[in-house]
């Protein structure tokens, strides 16, 4: 049986949407993404390129950030608007430096300076009639959105873009917008629209001839089949990917490459453990090794395989190795910015760790701040499972049926919102049962009486002779 992309739960492959969350599936994507990646192609023009790079970048390079502090930023701000007063002076552009000035602030990561700045820029370009640039700082301004996990704004500026620059002969920003688009989507777990436009940009790439526009579309398209566990066609991509960046010299394509097969080998179960670790190390070598990388790109390029390493020595009952790798990757992507939703991919196997080794309040507390950050991004599916397996913990492991009872019924109240019946009689179950053990038995049978009404729903057989069985007994004493 195949799994939701979704909600994760079993599906029939025939099945045009979701039984369980009622979301469409992609019955036909498959056949799709088995087109784009079985075209015959030779691999001096075709390759897979990382997801980072799919984004337009006009503004210029940014500074070492090992070499440069807060105060240099400081400064460089300062003579840049200097040069902004200056052109002002003689009624010269200034968008350019504006460009230019937000750039700074996104390194020192002052990301609302850096969105004000770029407000300002659109403003400028648009009473200049430069359209490309306008279309250029409404991306950047996406982009910002996107990473500070306001998506519903990310998309209204992408779109923004497109419309300015649809008749315009400016092929390439298209397609990178439109990649940044399905990359929204794809964080929002709306995998119809994610495949909707990566297959616009490569439709568009094909018909231009832009084969490395082609090659970063097509790197996108492998997150999605992650999701979707096709596990034989990354495989597939990704080699070609690896020989292709080795072939060229390309050491950030050979890094990229090396992470995403040690993320696929990890997936790929324990037969493919020892070529996932080694995958991982390489390229964390290989990025010590090589110089001329900022601070924040070497975060963005270690933080993940610090993670898939902590978790393969986690599945290989490592506690310690495990704890070492998952802190460094936190403190890595901590670099990027606190609260990043990719915390959660961290802080989720740390509380595992602490469960199974009996450190229930560290766990607790790992789950507990994750739960914040999903809040922070209205993930309400993650923020029910997560308040599950609090309570679970408070029930079966602390002992504490208060807290257990409040997290389960919060939990409840979610799942209820978003008619998961499976999970919401799973619950009302367990509220039964606790109920039952501290004698309050007109509770009890409430709450069996709901669960019975789940059970029926979905057809859980099993389940629902079980819980007559507790409500018939509850009813003849």
């Amino acid at each position: 049986m195949k799994s939701c992309p979704y909600c994760k739960k079993e599906i029939n492959v025939n099945w045009s949407y979701c039984h369980h969350c009622k979301k469409p599936l992609l019955v036909n994507l498959d056949k799709e993404i088995g087109k784009q990646i079985t075209q015959s192609r030779d691999i001096n023009s075709y390759f897979i390129y990382d997801k980072d790079l799919s984004t337009s970048n006009p503004l210029p390079q940014p500074y070492d950030l090992e070499t440069i502090g807060d105060d240099e930023f400081d400064l460089k701000i300062q003579e840049i608007e200097k040069r902004i007063q200056q052109r002002v002076i003689f009624g010269e552009s200034i968008g350019s430096l504006q460009l230019e000035k937000a750039n700074l602030y996104y390194q020192k990561r002052d990301l609302a300076s850096s969105l004000k700045t770029l407000e300002s820029a659109v403003n400028l370009f648009t009473d200049d009639k430069d359209l490309v640039n306008t279309a250029v700082s409404y991306n950047e301004i996406g982009l910002i959105y996107d990473e500070t996990g306001f998506f519903d704004d990310a998309i209204n500026r992408f779109e923004q873009a497109i419309e300015i620059l649809k008749d315009l002969p400016e092929h390439k920003i298209i397609i990178q917008i439109y990649n940044n688009l399905a990359n929204v989507y794809h964080h929002l777990e709306n995998l119809e629209k994610s495949y909707e436009y990566y297959d616009k940009a490569l439709k568009l790439a094909e018909r231009e001839n832009f084969a490395l526009e082609e090659i970063k579309t097509s790197s996108n398209l492998v997150e999605l089949l992650f999701l979707l566990k096709e596990y034989g066609k990354i495989e597939r991509i990704l080699k070609r990917n690896l020989e292709y960046f080795r072939y060229t010299n390309d050491n950030y394509g050979v890094i990229i490459s090396l992470t995403k097969m040690g993320k696929l080998y990890y997936f790929m179960g324990e037969n493919r453990y020892r070529q996932a670790n080694q995958s991982l190390k390489d390229s964390l070598d290989l990025i010590t090794k090589i110089g001329g990388y900022d601070l924040l790109m070497k975060a963005k390029l270690k933080w993940e395989c610090y993670l898939y390493l902590g978790k393969l020595s986690l599945a290989q009952n490592n506690l310690e190795s495990a704890e070492e790798y998952l802190h460094k990757s936190l403190e890595t992507i901590r670099i990027l910015e606190e609260k990043n939703i990719n915390e959660c991919l961290i802080l989720e196997p740390l509380a595992h760790l602490h469960e199974f080794n009996g450190g229930y309040t560290k766990a607790i507390k790992y789950y507990k701040i994750c739960n914040d950050i999903y809040q922070k991004f209205g993930n309400d599916v993650r923020i029910a499972e997560l308040k599950y397996k609090i309570a679970h913990i408070y029930l079966e492991n602390i002992k504490d049926e208060s807290e257990a009872l409040k997290f389960y019924e919060e939990a409840l109240e979610i799942f209820e919102d978003l008619n998961y019946s499976r999970e919401s009689a799973e619950i009302l179950h367990k509220l039964g049962d606790i109920y039952l053990n501290r004698e309050i038995i007109e509770l009890a049978l409430e709450y069996f009486e709901k669960a019975k009404e789940f059970y029926q729903e979905y057809q859980d057989e099993y389940n629902l002779n079980l819980i007559m069985s507790k409500i018939n007994s509850l009813i003849n004493e």
